[in-house]
């Protein structure tokens, strides 16, 4: 209990309650504000990158059974990468941290939004995010914080061709790839600020036409996951929302599917 009521400090973003805190104080701060979910539901529209596997769910039972119960199950399949997601970094790094080796403590915390529609809006869709923009985004610190990175592409989500910027699957189109990322000179300065970890709603942390995924590579070396296709961002304000982003706990995984929620205090 005690550690719950930290957690519901740090949500509205006041001090740890005490030791001896009321029990009822959780309820109450949670009933001053709202949940937002920025995860994507896992289906047949599901996108992943065109070389991955897609989502498969295969209907087991849904039915009544013999005894006069009614059952539902299921077998799902799909590559770690894709919908919403974590990427863990190891998935670009050598020895670092594995899906479930992150500590709770890089999932969940304070949110910083830095909102570049208008740049993608004039730019165009292979526009990358600069240190130049995010030094004036006015933001104090980002030390412990997640950064999310808005760049109003997921209203194009679950249009396939406008969010990938090709139909196409397979090897053949990645070089088509077209979407928004984080320049590596921005993924060099978020690293230096001691940032938690960062997400996009796009579906890499580098833009579509990358060769080398710099901003994952420079990210990941120190061990800061990133997490891809974030939904809902424009219900976010730009500070003072919290975010828990848990993966699924795949054991030496290089990432996994995401449920990421945002409590935002009143």
């Amino acid at each position: 209990m005690k550690r719950l009521l930290l957690i519901a400090g740090l949500i509205v973003g006041c001090r740890p309650p005490a030791p001896a805190a009321d029990p009822t104080r959780l309820a109450a701060l949670l009933a001053s504000g709202s949940w937002v979910d920025l995860s994507y539901p896992f289906d047949s529209t599901t996108i992943y990158w065109p070389t991955a596997q897609p989502f498969r769910l295969e209907v087991v039972s849904a039915q009544r059974t013999a005894a006069g119960y009614y059952y539902a199950a299921n077998n799902i399949a799909a590559a770690e990468h894709g919908g919403t997601h974590l990427d863990a970094p190891v998935h670009f790094a050598e020895g670092k941290h594995a899906t479930d080796q992150i500590p709770l403590d890089q999932l969940i915390g304070p949110a910083v939004v830095v909102d570049v529609t208008s740049q993608v809006t004039a730019e165009g869709a292979d526009y990358q995010i600069t240190p130049q923009l995010l030094e004036s985004a006015g933001v104090d610190s980002l030390a412990g914080k997640i950064v999310l990175f808005r760049t109003g592409w997921g209203s194009r989500w679950p249009d396939r061709a406008r969010y990938l910027g090709t139909a196409k699957t397979g090897e053949t189109a990645v070089p088509e790839l077209h979407f928004p990322g984080i320049h590596p000179n921005a993924a060099r300065w978020l690293r230096d600020r001691g940032v938690k970890a960062g997400g996009i709603d796009t579906p890499s942390i580098d833009y579509g036409q990358s060769q080398t995924f710099d901003s994952h590579q420079l990210l990941f070396a120190a061990n800061i996951p990133a997490f891809e296709n974030v939904a809902h961002l424009d219900q976010l304000p730009r500070t003072g929302a919290f975010v828990i982003a848990l993966p699924m706990k795949i054991a030496g995984g290089s990432g996994g599917p995401l449920r990421v929620v945002a409590w935002i205090p009143d």
